[in-house]
């Protein structure tokens, strides 16, 4: 089961409101749980192989059209017409894979689908984000080394 695969799953969960579900396989054990009190989802992976032979899964985008929340009227027209790229999971955002390193992606910088836009760090396991749209970047919504939430919007992309 590849990382694509648990976010569509915490995905499909978060969306059926079950409290809880459990899937176990032969070298992947994992539990999702959804709390009403603290409205957090969390993932446990006790083994899963280096690499293992999966069959393709349909997978939702991550992108979506931006809706804006601004006190201007032209603000928040001119938004929806860029593509929001919301987090797929909740971790720790951050815009360089290590602080020696270069930033993923700029305002202003043209990006293509498959482009890492940035890492988000979940329990220990760092997670690269792809873009699934090509585009120029317009705003990065989220700052370095910030909490995130699941569908928290991080970057507003012009498809245009």
């Amino acid at each position: 089961m590849d990382l694509k695969e648990i976010q569509n799953l915490i995905k499909f969960v978060a969306k059926s409101g079950a409290s809880e579900v459990k899937l176990e396989m032969d070298d992947v054990k994992i539990t999702i749980r959804t709390g009403k009190e603290s409205d957090t989802k969390q993932v446990q992976q006790v083994t899963v192989p280096v690499q293992m032979p999966t069959a393709p899964v349909a997978q939702a985008p991550v992108a979506a059209p931006a809706t804006a929340e601004t006190p201007k009227a032209e603000t928040a027209a001119e938004d929806e017409k860029y593509i929001t790229i919301k987090s797929p999971i909740i971790g720790t955002f951050y815009r360089r894979p290590s602080p020696d390193k270069p930033i993923f992606a700029e305002v202003g910088q043209s990006i293509a689908e498959g482009d890492v836009l940035c890492i988000i760090e979940a329990m220990k396991l760092f997670n690269e984000i792809e873009s699934e749209i090509s585009g120029k970047i317009v705003k990065i919504l989220v700052d370095d080394a910030s909490p995130v939430e699941f569908d928290q919007p991080l970057f507003l992309v012009d498809p245009s």
